[in-house]
């Protein structure tokens, strides 16, 4: 395609091949859009432009009436009238100019704040299965580099390129009122300024993408090793020194690219330099025989030379501005792909409100697959103009081969089939479906234990309970309402669960208490602490609920995180209680105080637990066996032992080897 069918927006072909920017009405159209509430401080940032466009053009023609009329007339009143025009002029130019970057900076501001605070709520809305399929770093991106350029795009690329034509405009206007010969020899060199442009900007633009791919490395390599997991790993494996040199060999490339960009630039800017002085010495030679025929005043040829270089620079700048605004462009058309993406979990328009809750739990053939997106889309990687993602941070390419592994649902199985009649623990759970038809009924109060291998389904039940996930077939009810057709808020009030991974923000205690109950009383803070068995241990830290957690809570304990879990969620006094209840990592005293206080939690409530002692299966109102995706047995301990099947070859396997012969024996003797 040319450069005249291809419309003026795809005025550069990349030089190594890649496509040029496009730029298309529906994009400029809906970037308006956002600047609609700005309408008014925009037009007052244009009657700006115009008045220091203006002023600018003023300087000249005081030069001009000064050498040609004050000096050879000795009219000194004259002379001290044009002296102080001036000081004035610079002075209103200066006061006009902060007057412009102020509204300037409010408008592009604004657009971040509204762009940065409709990418959050949307993402806040997106379902657990948007954040496995998406990096944390590529959403950083989003919400800070796009946002950014958008706003680069309207305040400095688009300001600019309003700016120059409008200075060119009237530079030229008023060039040809004065003389229009001159005029045309000014102009002679301006073509001189667009071919070398278009041949050194490909250039400049591939040593800025190498300086950003590189600066992305070594962004990635302090990402990685610089978090706690990191550094940990790091300090274990005494890996410091290497990482330092790779560290060095990332920001050496950085450095020389940098250095690169900057040398290359001041030579191509440096040669737009030599090119206005050049038309400069034209004017002046050419005018300058003039004059001495008597054909131009010497006044007109000083005010032509400094007219020259107001023209010369914007004429620079106009040369690349399509380009730099069609490339900030892309930061707009990657902000609003994030916002494009289709709700998965969405709340119906007319959903009721959760209230009187008794906790009766209900699954009907529910079915359901990690991979089955449905029409929700996935973030494509960031391939914004100067940067590439990085693939690898250890590696030094970044040239990677699919391995040819089977891909893995999110609950960790793979596509080689689903063969549910299988009931062996030693059988693999690798499957495309993570449930398969799985229906149950709770009772209110009731607590119910899901036993299974790793990998059969449980901690997906756990996940489609509180709507991290709809099921892709079937459907879930509580108190007899399909989750599907009641309020999120409602819903998240009803239900508290406690992960196998304890998360704690890197704030007080009492923040991350607060969290469950904002406006929870210190009174309500300690009582529910009391119940997990953390309170006299925070009472006794120097700080005590003022105590910084540190980074995902990694200043305390395991025990002690799982305790202010469980705090956390009696605090919220859910009417559902989801647990996951690993302890195995635990200290025999934490894992006694956990259990003491998780006995608290789970009275007077409907509780779902994904049970691994011995001890909480024993009470437990109804076990679910699990395996593969379904609910292969069910019923009471003494039950299900009574069968033989799967339940009691994971009991002689997993659950009964901890505990001595006569816990089994007294607690089957309780049946």
């Amino acid at each position: 395609m040319g450069f005249h069918d291809a419309g003026w927006w795809r005025l550069l072909y990349m030089s190594d091949g890649s496509k040029p920017e496009k730029l298309t009405w529906p994009l400029l159209k809906r970037v308006f859009s956002y600047a609609r509430p700005y309408r008014k401080q925009i037009v007052w940032m244009l009657v700006t432009i115009l008045i220091s466009s203006g002023l600018g053009l003023v300087s000249p023609l005081i030069l001009r009436e000064l050498i040609d009329n004050a000096l050879p007339n000795e009219d000194v009143g004259l002379l001290t009238a044009l002296a102080a025009l001036l000081m004035v002029v610079p002075l209103v130019n200066a006061t006009v100019l902060v007057i412009q970057r102020w509204l300037n900076s409010a408008i592009g501001e604004g657009l971040i704040f509204d762009l940065r605070a409709a990418l959050f709520n949307h993402l806040q809305r997106m379902s657990l299965r948007f954040f496995t399929n998406t990096k944390t770093g590529e959403l950083m991106s989003r919400l800070n580099n796009d946002v950014v350029g958008a706003q680069r795009a309207v305040n400095t690329t688009l300001v600019s390129i309003v700016t120059n034509t409008t200075m060119v405009v009237a530079t030229l206007i008023v060039m040809l009122a004065l003389e229009w010969r001159l005029t045309l020899l000014g102009l002679m060199v301006v073509p001189l300024f667009i071919i070398p442009a278009r041949r050194m900007t490909p250039v400049l633009r591939k040593i800025t993408k190498e300086q950003m791919s590189e600066n992305a490395k070594m962004n990635a390599l302090m990402n990685e090793t610089l978090n706690i997991s990191g550094a940990m790993l790091v300090k274990l494996f005494g890996r410091a020194d290497d990482e330092d040199q790779r560290f060095r060999k990332r920001a050496a490339g950085v450095r020389d690219a940098g250095v690169k960009q900057a040398v290359s630039g001041s030579m191509f800017f440096a040669f737009l330099g030599l090119i206005g002085a050049a038309g400069t010495a034209i004017v002046y030679y050419i005018g300058g025989r003039l004059v001495l025929d008597g054909s131009f005043s010497i006044g007109t040829i000083v005010a032509f030379a400094a007219l020259l270089s107001q023209l010369y620079g914007p004429l620079q700048a106009l040369v690349n501005a399509p380009v730099d605004f069609v490339t900030s462009m892309i930061s707009f058309e990657r902000v609003f792909e994030v916002l494009d993406m289709p709700l998965e979990v969405a709340e119906k328009p007319d959903a009721v409100a959760l209230q009187d809750v008794k906790g009766a739990v209900t699954f009907e053939k529910v079915s359901f697959d990690y991979d089955d997106a449905g029409t929700v889309g996935f973030l494509s990687e960031v391939e914004r103009h100067g940067m590439e993602s990085v693939k690898k941070v250890l590696s030094d390419d970044d040239t990677g081969k699919p391995n040819g592994k089977p891909q893995a649902n999110g609950n960790g199985a793979t596509e080689n089939g689903n063969d549910p009649s299988a009931e062996s623990v030693e059988k693999s759970q690798a499957r495309t479906w993570a449930l398969d038809g799985v229906s149950f009924e709770i009772q209110p109060g009731q607590l119910v234990a899901l036993v299974g291998p790793s990998g059969a389904g449980k901690t997906t039940i756990t996940y489609l309970l509180p709507r991290l996930y709809d099921p892709t077939e079937g459907q879930i009810l509580i108190d007899g309402h399909d989750l599907r057709d009641v309020t999120l808020k409602s819903l998240s009030e009803q239900i508290g669960m406690v992960t196998q991974e304890t998360y704690l923000f890197h704030d007080t205690l009492r923040m991350n208490l607060l969290y469950a109950k904002p406006d929870a009383t210190q009174d309500e803070i300690e009582a529910a602490c009391r119940a997990a068995n953390i309170h006299d241990f925070i009472a006794a830290l120097p700080e005590g609920y003022e105590t910084v957690a540190g980074e995902r809570g990694y200043r305390l304990s395991g025990g002690e995180k799982q305790r202010i879990a469980i705090a956390r969620v009696l605090l919220k006094n859910p009417r559902i209680l989801v647990l996951d209840e690993a302890t195995s990592h635990l200290d025999s005293q934490s894992e006694a105080l956990i259990q003491a206080a998780l006995e608290k939690v789970m009275q007077g409530r409907t509780s779902v637990v994904i049970a691994h002692r011995l001890s909480t299966i024993l009470k437990a109102d109804l076990i679910l066996v699990m395996n593969r995706g379904q609910v292969v047995e069910r019923g009471s301990h003494a039950e299900l032992l009574a069968k033989g099947g799967l339940y009691t070859e994971l009991y002689h396997t997993q659950f009964n080897r901890e505990y001595a012969p006569e816990v089994e024996a007294n607690a089957v003797s309780t049946d």
